[in-house]
């Protein structure tokens, strides 16, 4: 690999019919451009572009965008209008969020040709996620056939999980063959949440002990000892854990049998059942914590109730967590619910008083984007609000690999 020319990466997030885009500099660790494509594929494609370094105005147009290839052009041609264009020196790489990397991949890697076969090979555990990741891949690479290009995985912070946490309790020659196991997701958020609560203690990762809460529409939970991963909530899919806001969680395996065989459900139609309609969307037909609460404060006796089954799980989680790590010395609470519904962090710890947690209701109410504690001082279990930044972890992992690389 050549020398690494400049300190800007540029990361990808490719979808099955989006393409979400920051541009950072990594000498600085500024945002310079950030933007999302979105219904590609469609006449009302979208795509609306944020210039951050110029602080210019957000630029937004709809108009049919064909496919990947479409999109990355465009995303090239909106940045080179700020001077930011793909074609520049300071562009050292670019940086895709990749979301399943089975057992193999356990660090981010620079992609080549036995890379794509692998994440390709992958796509059976990962249906949605991985053909849309690599469609984004091969058209950033052709575009740019002479830059380093790095994928970063979401389940890369998972795999030191030790198999005690990472088997399912079936045959180990089934499970072996179809690569059955726990493999988490929310990596980047995980690894980038538990470091900055550690920094907010004022303590090397090393020497903290987290439960990191990472709740938004999708929402996972991981235990996280001495900075390395011990267990974490999603399982093989994305669909184990917590409640979601489309997502049931964990749930007795026997429910889809009794759905096949007295229902007359399909697979398909099970998959669509427990991915799409269950969870907060499926208890109240609300998937908005936003909504749920207001409907909640007006006396709505369902979404009080899918609220109490969210928090019912979550509550389990934070316990067991507990009680696999032994010590904790901090909860982190992180992305759009978790940085944003004190509701939801109240009710997550109350009656934990006998764990150490407890919050503090003046300060669970301020909201801000940095990360701050909202437990009383000196309690014995710190309480955290951790804004997460998955884009500035897939950036430095990107830069810190190319720069190793080049030298």
């Amino acid at each position: 690999m050549s020398g690494t020319r400049g300190t800007r990466v540029l990361v990808l997030n490719s979808g099955s019919s989006s393409v979400k885009y920051q541009l950072l500099d990594m000498g600085d660790g500024g945002r310079l451009a950030l933007g999302l494509v979105e219904r590609i594929g469609e006449q009302s494609s979208r795509l609306k572009h944020t210039p951050l370094a110029s602080g210019g105005e957000a630029r937004e147009w709809t108009g049919p965008i064909a496919d990947h290839d479409a999109a990355l052009k465009a995303v090239a041609e909106e940045l080179a209008k700020d001077g930011l264009g793909l074609d520049s020196p300071e562009l050292a790489a670019i940086g895709h969020r990749v979301v399943h990397g089975g057992q193999t991949f356990t660090e981010p890697t620079v992609i080549d040709e036995a890379v794509l076969a692998e994440i390709e090979r992958l796509i059976p555990v990962a249906p949605l996620h991985n053909p849309a990741n690599l469609t984004g891949i091969r058209t950033a690479r052709a575009l740019r056939p002479d830059l380093p290009q790095v994928a970063v995985f979401d389940t890369a912070f998972h795999t030191t999980m030790p198999e005690s946490a990472a088997r399912y309790a079936i045959d180990v020659e089934t499970a072996d063959a179809h690569r059955i196991r726990r493999y988490g997701f929310h990596g980047t958020s995980h690894a980038y949440v538990s470091r900055a609560t550690a920094k907010l203690l004022g303590k090397d990762p090393s020497e903290v002990n987290v439960i990191v809460l990472h709740l938004g529409n999708g929402a996972s939970a991981s235990a996280v000892r001495g900075g390395t991963c011990v267990d974490t909530s999603m399982g093989l899919t994305p669909l184990e854990g917590l409640v979601m806001g489309t997502r049931s969680g964990d749930m007795d395996p026997a429910v889809i049998f009794h759905l096949m065989r007295v229902g007359k459900m399909s697979t398909d139609e099970i998959d669509t059942l427990l991915n799409k309609k269950s969870g907060l969307i499926g208890l109240c037909g609300d998937n908005d914590m936003r909504e749920i609460r207001r409907r909640i404060d007006e006396g709505d006796e369902r979404a009080q109730l899918a609220f109490d089954i969210y928090i019912h799980r979550l509550k389990k989680y934070i316990g067991a967590y507990c009680a696999v790590l032994g010590r904790v010395d901090a909860v982190a609470f992180t992305a759009g619910v978790g940085e944003n519904a004190a509701p939801v962090r109240e009710a997550a710890v109350a009656g934990l008083e006998q764990l150490g947690l407890l919050v503090d209701a003046e300060l669970n109410a301020v909201r801000g984007d940095e990360p701050r504690l909202i437990s009383p001082a000196n309690s014995r279990v710190a309480v955290a609000v951790v804004p997460t930044d998955e884009e500035l972890e897939i950036a430095t992992q990107t830069y810190a690999l190319v720069r190793e690389e080049s030298n």
